[in-house]
């Protein structure tokens, strides 16, 4: 009875508390951006009783009981039901429920989904950026895209990498087209990687609808915005932290290098300049006292927000970066502001704005060559102290005009650079009639480019050419850049029943672009002045090379494009895209100034078939292919016409008269570079798209090359400022395979990860070179030898051309029996006769390794454990040669710590020639100086740690992270220089190692604070 009794008590507590009716409240959040969410509707389940969030993401909803289910739906996030136990306010958290398939991507003058997308396009996001923290932008591609091959110009602070998409393309520039929210920029110096959103890469054919320099592809940036009816919202994130170098090169100690010098003089049958090494110890590492730990630090800010209309972003940045070489000399600093703007001026006319300034100043060192810093420092003596007795700086005696001490080096020079620049766009878009939208916009960007390179009084040593004994000069310039860009659209859109769909844009693009270079204006004092007292308006003597020779330095280029395209899909899995576009360039004569370019994909969405539409394992699979054909225009101005900037002498009344001839040779007959490119690719998603897969099949053809022959001496091309004619002179082929796969686990449980691997395997073939050579030159080597680099038929762009070795002449009868080769001895490199002539001469030069990789690759792992995530990303390059050429060939420079395993006798070693003062050929060009380039670097890792909300709530935050980075942190290579990545960028001439400043390693602390 008494349990009868108990059992009555709880069923009627249960009655009557489940019949209480309260009104239920509560926030609901977006759960990726912890920001509230207005208009959210909420109901009790199978009920009319109903409310939407307000402006701050609240409700209250009357008749309410415990038991209740809510149900919480709103557009694009996931519907989420929770069961009313209790009367307490509810927190709630909605996840965006936008498939990767709908993600909505930027294709030029337009947008699509993902799903409908017939080209190959790949996206990098705001997520992936900010796990990085890159300095440049161009580093968050590294490893993430495959097909897109970044190279640093050089580690230094503020230095530029390049970008390639699916190979080399052109003699000539080979940069992407870059838009910022539709605006070309062409320097992604100027935007902050923390304003970035997304970053939209077009790879193929599809890039044609841009035209005119979208041969070498288009990457496409769109900044963040704000979001309609939402709060003001405050988003600042912070990092600072030290850079160090990543390597240095092992060289001889001052003993080893006392001992290896006198065996050298010996040799060479002179005297030892070293008679008593004893006392030498290990002396000066050069390399330590010009590197260092180098702070940097970066602030940036964002504030977005919006009203039922419109919406806004303003965000603000500072970087301060010094260099670990020279430190503060070697300072950059880069101020951002950004601001975004859209409005619904009517329901159906929208007003967009957009606006980026950037200032930067840039201070620099010789770096990158002979004569550079490290060049210097691995090549100055060990037994030079850095300064004598007297404090003053040591002088680098005996060791050739170019080698001096780094440390006096740094202290004597004074270079600065500042760039102002600011970029917008203005747009209106109009919708009418349903089905016709017709928008029109101005771009503009105008940059101040100003230059100051002080050169005080210092004495190096004896017949340096770095003195300057005379008097302090100083050199500024002033350029400016200004250019305009005006696009007008209209698309149509029509769907017919539910299984046609069309869509068509017609267009007209403008381009102007101007400015003026002031040339180099430099001025000399007479007294001693400091690089901040220097003033040209002081200088006594004052002079303009550009000014002396009568030239404006103005210039004035122009683009005139239409274009149109049609899109069609039949059921949502048929697809087909077409684009014209005509082109016209300022940079052609009259009779080639106009150019056709074009293009077309098509695409099956084959998991929408029957076959597959209800397939557990296969949730998505989609075949595409294009075929297009893109202009290129990208050569100096007025190529087709003779211009007088050149120098002539002549013959006046019987006196040498010196003015002005013609400078470039002109060619009216030039015309636009075609490259025909076409791709076959797969996209493919598994088992709950947890596993994406994407591969392509891509080649690029481009003829018609712009590039400038080398041509007879008859012609007049070796005049003073004279150079060869720009021709339509040869043809490129690039082709290869791109492979991604990526695995996400699923996001909502507490540990998740993700792992993503990408491969690009690249063929470049130059397939003729129309010129009387048949063949070009670049790059250097040395001093006072031939190119090393070469384009040439049948060989890859830019290969290096040199003498081929087959070991070590172990004693005189080999050389004896050998090809006669200049000054051989036992101990020297034997050079291969290739022709068989039995002479060791230039035509026994040959292909001794290629710049290109064969592939490169990219893997991103990705780990979270509730508020711990944890990431990591390394990138690898493989089959390339980079040439060794950082080594001056002096008698007493230093040396490479290799050198140790010389060979000192028949049998000692085949690899490393003997060490002489005296004439031989082991410094010509050759193998000996091509290493294997390829590397495996750990790019990136970084672990974080993210406040719960209930703390942040109590603080009145959104989200708090902290997290501790690290970038560049190891090299897997067998290169024995400073940075196997290390690149010109220059077509024919890249991968020539000159003692490349290196890429520096960060250790990073940072927050990230939403509010």
């Amino acid at each position: 009875m008494k349990q009868f009794y108990t059992l009555l008590i709880f069923t009627l507590v249960t009655i009557v508390t489940y019949g209480q009716q309260f009104t239920a409240t509560g926030t609901v959040y977006d759960a990726d951006i912890n920001d509230v969410l207005p208009g959210v509707n909420v109901f009790v389940k199978n009920t009319s009783n109903g409310t939407t969030t307000d402006f701050d993401g609240n409700f209250s909803l009357p008749n309410v009981a415990v038991g209740d289910i809510l149900v919480f739906s709103y557009i694009s996030f996931k519907t989420q039901e929770i069961t009313v136990s209790n009367q307490d306010s509810i927190s709630l958290y909605l996840r965006e429920d936008v498939s990767a398939l709908d993600e909505v991507v930027v294709i030029g003058y337009g947008t699509q989904t993902k799903k409908e997308i017939t080209g190959a396009v790949a996206v990098v996001g705001a997520e992936t950026i900010e796990e990085l923290n890159p300095t440049r932008i161009e580093q968050a591609l590294q490893g993430q895209v495959a097909g897109v091959n970044i190279t640093a110009e050089s580690g230094s602070p503020g230095s530029g990498s390049n970008i390639r998409i699916r190979g080399i393309s052109t003699n000539g520039d080979n940069r992407p087209l870059i838009l910022v929210d539709g605006n070309v920029i062409e320097d992604l110096s100027v935007l902050n990687p923390g304003d970035i959103e997304s970053i939209n890469v077009l790879k193929d054919a599809t890039a044609g609808i841009y035209g005119v320099r979208a041969a070498n592809g288009v990457v496409l940036i769109t900044t963040k915005t704000g979001r309609k009816n939402s709060k003001l919202k405050f988003s600042y994130d912070v990092y600072g932290g030290y850079q160090q170098t990543s390597r240095t090169i092992p060289v001889l100690n001052a003993t080893e290098y006392a001992l290896l010098t006198n065996e050298a003089f010996a040799a060479g049958g002179q005297a030892n300049p070293f008679p008593n090494v004893s006392d030498f110890g290990v002396g000066t590492n050069w390399q330590d006292e010009v590197f260092q730990n180098a702070p940097i630090i970066n602030h940036n800010i964002t504030i977005t927000g919006g009203t039922e209309k419109s919406t806004f972003s303003f965000g603000s940045s500072l970087l301060t970066q010094d260099g670990i070489v020279g430190g503060s000399k070697a300072n950059f600093k880069r101020f951002t502001s950004r601001i975004n703007f859209n409005t619904d001026l009517l329901e159906n006319l929208k007003f967009t704005a957009n606006l980026i300034y950037t200032g930067t100043e840039r201070k620099t060192l010789s770096e990158n060559g002979i004569g550079s810093v490290l060049f210097n420092a691995l090549n100055n003596a060990p037994t030079f102290g850095v300064r004598d007795a007297n404090g003053a700086f040591t002088l680098s005696q005996g060791l050739g005009n170019e080698v001096i001490n780094p440390l006096a080096q740094i202290e004597n020079t004074f270079n600065s650079n500042d760039v102002v620049r600011i970029s917008g766009k203005t747009a209106l878009n109009y919708k009418f009639w349903n089905d016709f939208t017709v928008e029109s916009s101005l771009q503009f960007n105008y940059a101040e480019v100003k230059g100051r390179f002080f050169s005080p009084v210092a004495f190096f040593g004896a017949g340096k050419v770095f003195n300057n004994i005379d008097r302090p000069n100083l050199t500024t310039n002033k350029d400016i850049f200004k250019d305009y860009t005006f696009d007008s659209f209209i698309n149509y859109n029509k769907r017919l029943s539910e299984d046609h769909n069309f869509q068509a844009t017609l267009g007209t693009s403008v381009f102007v672009t101007k400015g003026q270079f002031s040339g180099g204006t430099q001025g000399f004092f007479e007294n001693e002045v400091s690089f901040a007292e220097a003033d040209l308006i002081n200088a006594v003597d004052i002079r303009n090379g550009l000014q002396d020779s009568g030239l404006s330095g103005k210039f004035d280029e122009r683009l005139l494009s239409y274009f149109a395209r049609i899109q069609y899909d039949y059921k949502g899995r048929y697809l087909f895209s077409g684009v014209i576009r005509r082109d016209g360039s300022t940079k052609f004569g009259p009779d080639n100034r106009f150019g056709y370019f074009p293009s077309g994909s098509i695409g099956w969405i084959a998991s929408d078939e029957e076959f597959l539409v209800n397939s557990n394992a296969v949730n998505f699979l989609k075949f595409r292919a294009s075929y297009g054909i893109l202009g290129n225009d990208r050569i100096p101005g007025n190529g087709f016409r003779g211009i007088l900037n050149g120098e002539g002498a002549y013959v006046l009344n019987d006196q040498l008269v010196f003015g002005q001839a013609i400078g470039v040779l002109p060619n009216p007959a030039i015309q636009w570079e075609e490259q025909k490119t076409y791709d076959i690719g797969v996209d493919l998603k598994l088992f709950n798209s947890k596993i994406d897969i994407t591969a392509d099949y891509f080649n690029k053809t481009t003829e018609g090359l712009l590039l400038q022959p080398q041509v007879s001496g008859i012609l007049g091309a070796n005049a003073p400022g004279a150079q060869a004619p720009v021709v339509n002179g040869g043809t490129v082929e690039n082709s290869g395979f791109e492979f991604a796969i990526g695995y996400q686990s699923d996001r909502s449980k507490d540990f998740n990860f993700g792992l993503n691997y990408n491969v690009t395997f690249l063929t470049n073939e130059v397939t003729q070179v129309n010129n009387e050579a048949g063949f070009l030159q670049g790059g250097s080597f040395g001093v006072g030898q031939d190119p090393p680099a070469r384009m040439e038929a049948g060989k890859p762009i830019g290969f290096f051309y040199g003498l081929e070795t087959n070991g070590i002449f172990q004693n005189q009868d080999e050389v004896n029996s050998h090809a006669t080769q200049a000054n051989a001895a036992p101990g020297d490199l034997r050079f291969v006769d290739q022709n068989g002539d039995g002479i060791i001469d230039t035509d026994d030069r040959i292909d001794i390794g290629n710049p290109i990789p064969d592939a490169t690759m990219g893997l991103n792992l990705s780990i979270n454990y509730k508020s711990i995530d944890f990431g990591a990303y390394a990138f690898a390059s493989v089959g390339n040669e980079i040439v060794r050429n950082y080594e001056r060939n002096q008698p007493l420079v230093n040396r490479s710590v290799y050198t140790i395993n010389r060979w000192t006798g028949e049998g000692s070693t085949n690899e490393f020639p003997r060490l002489t003062t005296g004439a031989t050929s082991n410094t010509l060009f050759s193998d000996f100086f091509v290493e294997d380039g390829s590397f495996v670097r750990i790019q990136n890792a970084q672990i974080g740690y993210t406040f719960p909300n209930h703390l942040m709530e109590k603080m009145g935050a959104d989200k708090l992270r902290i997290y501790l980075s690290a970038n560049n942190i190891y090299t897997f290579t067998k290169y024995r220089g400073y940075d196997p990545s290390a690149s010109s960028g220059a077509p024919i001439g890249a991968g020539i190692d000159q003692g490349f400043y290196p890429v520096p390693r960060t250790y990073l602390l940072g927050l990230n604070l939403k509010f």
